[in-house]
Formats: C-alpha cells, structure tokens, sequence
C-alpha cells in the first residue's frame, strides 16, 4: 500500500526516457499567445488583466533597479500556476512535487538576488547580519544566527512548495479510495465522501495558485532586501 501510494510521485518514462521534459513543456502550449488584433478573446484579456495586476502588486515596493526582474517572476509563477492545476487532473504527473525541481528554481533565484546585493551594495549588504544597536556579546550569535537564516531560505522555499503540493495529493488519494471502497458497501456514506472529495479538490486547485503565488512573493521579498538605492517609479496603478 504504501509503494502504491507514492508511485504517483514517481517521474514517468516511456521506453526508459523520463517523460518530466515533456510534462515541463507542455503547459506553455495550453497559454494562449499574444494576438496583434485590436480586440482579443475573452480568456487572452483575463490573462492579460492577471499578470498586469500581478506584477503591479507584487513590483509595488521594489525599486526601479528591481523591476527588470518583472518578466522572470511573472512567467515564473504562471509556469508553476500551471502546473500545479494540471497536476490535479487525473493520470497525470505534477513535477513541481519533485523536490529537486524546486529546488533548481529555488537556488539560483535567491543566489542572484545576493550575489546581485552584495555586488551592488555591499556594506547594506552586510548589514542585514547585523543589526544596528546589537548589545557586543551578542555580536558573535546573531551573525551565525543570521547567516543561518540566509542560507536557509532556497531550501524553505522548494521544501513549502514541495510538502503542501505532495500533502494534497495524497490526501485527494486517500480519499478517493475510501469512496471507492465505501460506495458498494454504505452508498450514503460513500457520496458524502464523495462530496468531501469534490471539495477538497476545489480546495487544492486554490492551493495550487496560491503555493505559486507564495514562492514567486518571496524571492520578490528577497529581491526588494538586495536591492536599493534612490526610491523608484512604481508601476502604474489600474
């Protein structure tokens, strides 16, 4: 039972070929391109009109200097929007459970907000590990301390993602087996299941935007410590 329960997080291949490239690829192939007419359809104008005011409220307390990161993260959380809706679609495979994964998005992402911080300005830079007016004896562990909370922060970002993505799964998995064992045995009971299951799937399809929303919200939080200088022109309101 418990191998069962967790093939479904296992990598699917074809001939031996890991098929997780193609699980990556696909999703950019359901979003749908920009068009040159002067009126668009319905869903291309409520796609524009999302990423206009995602980016408005996630680059409003970013400098200037930060908001050449505005089409990386914006692409970034749609990719992962993506994927995790796709993901609770039946016989299908999320990768963004696949820690790795995340972690190659996580990792590079923050180290370029420090290394960018700490070419930039590097006394501010510094600063955040020590804070001013620290009392002296407490110099020492407040910079481990610090420096601990630093480079924790790639791997709490791909663990989040990764655990509450996986917990739902499971759960929608266990779920469904009770229904599945409940319906021929106590049918009343088997379509109250059945209803818990209904809405606990609306309730992971929220998680899924929400869990790509978090991540992209937290390297922007880490972009907006490294990133400093004069304040900037926000992003115009609409």
């Amino acid at each position: 039972m418990t191998v069962s329960l967790f093939n479904q997080f296992m990598s699917p291949t074809l001939f031996g070929i890991p098929l997780i490239a193609l699980a990556l690829t696909l999703p950019w192939l359901l979003l749908p391109s920009p068009s040159a007419r002067w009126v668009n359809n319905r869903f291309l104008t409520l796609q524009n009109w999302f990423i206009m005011r995602f980016t408005n409220q996630v680059f409003l307390p970013i400098s200037q200097n930060g908001h050449k990161w505005a089409l990386l993260l914006t692409s970034l959380m749609v990719f992962l929007m993506t994927l995790n809706i796709l993901g609770l679609l039946p016989y299908t495979f999320t990768p963004t459970t696949q820690l790795s994964m995340n972690m190659a998005f996580a990792v590079p992402l923050w180290l370029a907000t420090v290394i960018m911080g700490a070419r930039n300005h590097p006394t501010a830079a510094l600063g955040h590990f020590l804070p001013e007016g620290t009392p002296t004896p407490l110099i020492p562990v407040l910079i481990i301390i610090e420096t601990i909370s630093l480079f924790i922060r790639p791997l709490a970002l791909g663990v989040r993602l990764t655990a509450n993505l996986t917990a739902g799964h499971l759960l929608m998995h266990l779920i469904a087996t009770a229904v599945l064992v409940l319906v021929p045995l106590m049918p009343a009971l088997g379509i109250l299941t059945l209803i818990l299951l209904l809405l606990l799937t609306l309730l992971e399809a929220a998680v899924a935007m929400i869990q790509a929303y978090v991540f992209v919200l937290l390297l922007s939080l880490y972009l907006q410590e490294n990133t400093y200088g004069p304040s900037s022109t926000r992003l115009p309101h609409s």
